[in-house]
């Protein structure tokens, strides 16, 4: 099974400046060429565009609903990357039996239960 780390971006806002790019669209897309260009040299692949929506807060208590566009990447996990972590396993739990555990002497006060000792100052 093929394992894949992502990354979510926010998409460019604006157009980058460029000789032969005059119209918004034109800048825009060079935007948006040139950082899918530099994710994929780093071997991202583009997977898709989304439009989500963030609550954000407007003065002390009001909130507001806006929508981000956010670019999705991905690329497949190396295989160090993709071997769960391993623990060392947890020792096994030992079950006391009645006569292993501590002896209460006869008597004893047994505290009820919910309630604790008092604190005070110490002597």
């Amino acid at each position: 099974m093929q394992r894949f780390q992502y990354k979510v971006l926010p998409a460019p806002k604006r157009g980058e400046k460029a000789k032969g790019a005059k119209t918004t669209e034109e800048r825009f897309a060079l935007a948006l060429t040139q950082m899918m260009n530099e994710l994929g040299a780093e071997g991202w692949d583009y997977v898709r565009a989304d439009t989500l929506p963030c609550d954000e807060r407007v003065g002390l208590t009001g909130t507001k609903t806006t929508y981000q566009n956010m670019l999705v990447f991905r690329r497949p996990l190396l295989i160090e990357d993709a071997a769960p972590a391993t623990t060392p396993p947890a020792a096994p739990l030992r079950v006391v039996a009645a006569a292993e555990a501590p002896a209460r002497s006869i008597g004893a006060a047994i505290p009820a239960e919910g309630t604790a000792p008092k604190i005070g100052a110490a002597e």
